[in-house]
Parts: structure tokens; C-alpha cells; sequence
């Protein structure tokens, strides 16, 4: 009955000629309830309590005081602002969800069902599977894959780790290490060009940034980020004496196998080709759909089901609707923050609160994004968290696709952040591991992550768009390869040489200072020099050994 009323006085609306009635305010309230609803039972809790506390602030806000005080709003105007305008639910994110996104969800969901993911990880396997620890080297692989047509880091884990997860235990490694290195690298599958979760379109349509150059500014910090997850595995694997597995008893990929493969990669590659030409993306999407279903029926006999079709299309139906109701309800928060200004008197709050420090601002930002995405999807926590202290970075100098890739990785790190670290929670019942072990294992696992973001607010060469310049490019890299190596190396050392690891690494990334990064760098090449040599303690074959005699 809402949406029917909505479409009824759509044109009036678009002329801005229409004023609300008694029943367009009844009317919007369900709509906002049931809407509210609806996110309780898909998305959960958390996002439901910040659309609540925006309208109690829209509605109430003028008794405040200072800066969070605005003029005032009544009902009418506040559902003729949330429900009956394009500032609100029916906003811009929600038209970029329909216009673009749904077309990708479906796409992801078709592939799948075609019966490609199983073949993912069976390449994962064969490639990968004959490093020592190779079962925790091709879950990282294959999430990764899994990752570009996936949308969601717990599909992403239920997908890959009924599979993965007691293949690494079975491997030598702990539960609580085969649940984390999932659960990381799951996550890691939102940062991963060309789909990102389905966030890229909405970063694209909010900065300005064509689509292709926001896929191709993601795939360096993502390469860092899996590249960091495959060291901290082969370093785990050293430390606990880990074999390689015998090639013979590796999966063999038959000639059909290489052919599904085809159906992954050939759309792929046209979303890309298609991009280039200057095709929207929405159009490349349907055309990469269309493809991949016609290769895989034709591929593989087994897909050729309604059943197993109508299956596919039942998920990419719920995801997409997820996906909908989750921008309807940040819209709520878009139209309050467009009506009261909050938005901007936010930013110069914390603009003040810093006092200029741009790694203060930067790590506001990262701590409500890691607070605001603990139990919400990343989309909608990357719109919230944007639009509040987005302006107050980009103020301090950070260029516009820098912070709002800044955003994005910490919305994806909140998923395997304790307490609410939904990544993990879904990995440990798989593990059959403690929940928070998992989760604090996925953190270390995924230190690098979380500095990322900071080299490319500091030197936006790393996304190879804004200002980019070869040497601040070379210095990023130089920097990055070390931390990951530093953190890699020396978390499996027990806990002082962790802790020594976490500060090198802050230390080389974190503070503009070159000589500050450079001493950082110098010491802990230092220290690793010594340690090798047994000048630190034990040596490193000492505590080889010492590993090799523990029961794990």
C-alpha cells in the first residue's frame, strides 16, 4: 500500500509541485517501520539502532545544545524528506543498487550455481596444495577468487570453508588457525577487484571515479593485503615443521574442469574489455551474465537442472533483497543528515577535535568504521561512516577516492573484529574453535589490512590514480613488503617479538616521516640479522626445534 501510494504521486514529486497529506504521513511512518523491520531481520540489530537514533535526533535534535543542535523537524517534513523524496530511502545508493549492483549479485549467484566455485577451489588446491601448509595457502587462493563474484564475507566463508577449514586442520594446523585464515581471507574477498563486494559502484557513483579506475586503484592494496595472508600462513607452516603434501595425492583437474574455468574467467575478462570501451558497467554486467550462463549449460551437463537453477536464482534473489533493504535503511540516515546538517557540523567537530592531526582523523575514522560494521553488511557502513567523517579527512588534504577506500577497508576488517566479528563466528562452528580465538587469530593474521589503508591516505601513488609519481609509489611498496614481512616473520616468535613486529610495522607505515619510517625499517632488519644469528635469544633453528617438540 506505501510503495502503490508512492508510485501513485511519483510524477507530482518529481516536480516538486506535491504537498504531503495527513494519509502520505501515516503512510510514510509504516513505510519507515516496516522498512525498519525488515533490516532487523536481514541485516540485524546495530543498523536498525542508528536509524532509529537519526530519526529520534531529526525529530528532537533542537532541544540540544553546541553543535549537535539544529532548527527543528516535524513529521510531515520528516517523511516527506526519509520516504517521499530522492534524499532518502529512494536515494541516490538505492539507485545505484538498482540500476547497477543487482545485475553483478545475480551474475555472482549464477556463477556459482553453475558449478564454477567448485572448481575454484579445486585449481586452488592443485596449485597451490604442494607448498608446505598448501591446504591454508589455497583456502587463501580460493576465498580470494570466490571474493571477486561474492558479495559477502560469511557466504564467502560457508562456501569455501565447509571445504577448506578441515582440510588445513588435517594439514597440522590448529582449528583455531584453519578457522582464521578463512575467516581472513573470506573478508579479504570485498576488497578484491573487479566486484568488491558491490561497493565499487556506489564508491564510483559518490566520487566521481569511473568504475574500471576504481577496480584498478583497489588491486594493489588487495594484492598486499593476500600476499600478507599467504606469508603469515608459510611462516606458521616453518614454525610448525609443516611437510609439503605429496603432489600424487593432490586433486587432478580433468578437461572439463579447465573448461568451467572458462566460465569464470571469459566474463570476467569482458566486464573488463567492455569497461574499457566505455560501456556502463550495468550493461557489461548483463553481458558477462548472459555469457556465463550460455558456457555453463553448455559446459557442464550437471547445470543443465531447473532445480539446480531455480536455486541460483532463489539466492541472488535474497542477496539482492539484503542488499536493498540495507541502502533503504542508510538512506534513512542520508535524508536526516541532508535535513539537519549534522554531517557537516560533524566534520568541523572533528576537525576541532583533532586539531589538524590528520592521523588523528584518520583514526577516528577507522575506529567508528570498525564500531559501525561490527554486525552490519560493508555497504551501508561505508555510506555512514563516508558521509559523517569523510568531509573532515578530505578537509585535512586525503584526496577523495583515498578516503573512501580508507572507509572501505575498515568496514571489511570489522568483520573479523572481535567481539561482533561475523567472519569468524561463521568460520568457528565449521572449526569447531572458540569464536573470539578465531576471531583475535584473524586480526594477527590480517595486521597488514588494517596499515593499508594509511599508506595510500599519506601516498595515494599505491592506487596508482591521484598524484601518482613513481618514487612515492616505490617508497609504498618498499614500505608495505617490509611490514608484511615484519609481521609475518616475527608473530610466530611468541609474544615480545610479536609486539616488537606490530611496532616496526606501525612504525615504517603510520607517520609521514620518512626518517622515522626509514629508522623503523633499519632496526628491524637489524634485529632480524641478530636474531638469525642467535644474538636475540634463542636462534631461529633453536626455536624451530623447540616447535617441532610441541604437541600442537
Amino acid at each position: 500500500a506505501v510503495l502503490f501510494r508512492y508510485f501513485q504521486i511519483a510524477e507530482l514529486l518529481q516536480t516538486g509541485l506535491y504537498f504531503p497529506l495527513a494519509i502520505d504521513v501515516v503512510l510514510g511512518v509504516v513505510g519507515i517501520v516496516v522498512l525498519l523491520e525488515l533490516t532487523r531481520r536481514t541485516v540485524g540489530l546495530p543498523l536498525v539502532l542508528v536509524c532509529l537514533l537519526a530519526i529520534a535526533y531529526a525529530l528532537f535534535g533542537e532541544s540540544l545544545a553546541g553543535v549537535l543542535s539544529h532548527a527543528g523537524v516535524d513529521l510531515p517534513d520528516l517523511m516527506m524528506n526519509l520516504w517521499y523524496s530522492f534524499d532518502g530511502v529512494f536515494g541516490r545508493p538505492m539507485a545505484v543498487v538498482t540500476g547497477t549492483i543487482i545485475v553483478y549479485i545475480v551474475f555472482g549467484a549464477m556463477v556459482e550455481g553453475l558449478g564454477v566455485g567448485e572448481v575454484l577451489l579445486k585449481l586452488s588446491i592443485r596449485g597451490l596444495g604442494w607448498l608446505p601448509g598448501g591446504a591454508a595457502h589455497a583456502a587463501v587462493l580460493a576465498s580470494a577468487l570466490f571474493g571477486t563474484i561474492s558479495g559477502s564475507a560469511v557466504a564467502n566463508v560457508v562456501g569455501t570453508g565447509v571445504v577448506t577449514i578441515p582440510m588445513i586442520k588435517r594439514s597440522g594446523f590448529s582449528a583455531r588457525f584453519a578457522g582464521a585464515v578463512e575467516a581472513a581471507a573470506s573478508s579479504g574477498g570485498q576488497i578484491m577487484p573487479p566486484v568488491m563486494g558491490a561497493v565499487a559502484f556506489i564508491m564510483a557513483d559518490m566520487t566521481g571515479v569511473p568504475y574500471l579506475y576504481v577496480c584498478l586503484a583497489a588491486l594493489f592494496p588487495a594484492l598486499f593485503y593476500y600476499g600478507s595472508l599467504f606469508a603469515s600462513v608459510a611462516a606458521e607452516a616453518r614454525r610448525l615443521g609443516i611437510k609439503p603434501a605429496d603432489r600424487a595425492a593432490l586433486p587432478t583437474l580433468t578437461r572439463r574442469d579447465w573448461l568451467l574455468v572458462s566460465v569464470f574467467v571469459v566474463p570476467l575478462a569482458m566486464i573488463v574489455f567492455q569497461l574499457v570501451r566505455g560501456v556502463s558497467p550495468a550493461r557489461a554486467g548483463g553481458w558477462a551474465l548472459v555469457t556465463a550462463v550460455v558456457l555453463g549449460l553448455v559446459l557442464n551437463p550437471k547445470a543443465r537442472s531447473l532445480a539446480r537453477l531455480a536455486e541460483a536464482v532463489k539466492r541472488a534473489g535474497a542477496a539482492s533483497a539484503m542488499v536493498l533493504i540495507a541502502v533503504g535503511a542508510v538512506g534513512i540516515v542520508v535524508g536526516v543528515m541532508n535535513m539537519t546538517g549534522l554531517g557537516l557540523r560533524f566534520a568541523s567537530f572533528a576537525l576541532d577535535l583533532s586539531q589538524g592531526s590528520l592521523v588523528a582523523s584518520l583514526l577516528m575514522m577507522a575506529a567508528a568504521c570498525l564500531v559501525l560494521g561490527m554486525g552490519m553488511p560493508t555497504v551501508p557502513a561505508y555510506l555512514v561512516i563516508i558521509l559523517v567523517m569523510g568531509p573532515a579527512v578530505e578537509a585535512l588534504g586525503v584526496s577523495t577516492l583515498s578516503a573512501h577506500m580508507f572507509v572501505v577497508y575498515f568496514a571489511v576488517m570489522s568483520a573479523i573484529t572481535p567481539p561482533v566479528a561475523l567472519a569468524a563466528y561463521a568460520a568457528a562452528p565449521i572449526a569447531e574453535a572458540n569464536p573470539m580465538g578465531v576471531g583475535a587469530t584473524a586480526v594477527r593474521l590480517s595486521l597488514l589490512g588494517f596499515l593499508v589503508p594509511f599508506v595510500f591516505a599519506y601516498d595515494p601513488s599505491l592506487l596508482l590514480i591521484d598524484g601518482f609519481s613513481w618514487s612515492g609509489f616505490g617508497w609504498a611498496v618498499l614500505k608495505l613488503c617490509a611490514a608484511g614481512w615484519t609481521l609475518a616473520a616475527m608473530s610466530t616468535r611468541g609474544a615480545r617479538w610479536t609486539l616488537f613486529g606490530i611496532t616496526a610495522a606501525v612504525l615504517a607505515v603510520v607517520p609521514p616521516e620518512t626518517v622515522v619510517q626509514g629508522s623503523a625499517l633499519g632496526i628491524a632488519a637489524a634485529a632480524e640479522i641478530a636474531y638469525r644469528l642467535g644474538l636475540l635469544g634463542a636462534s631461529r633453528a633453536r626455536t624451530m626445534a623447540a616447535a617441532g617438540n610441541k604437541t600442537t
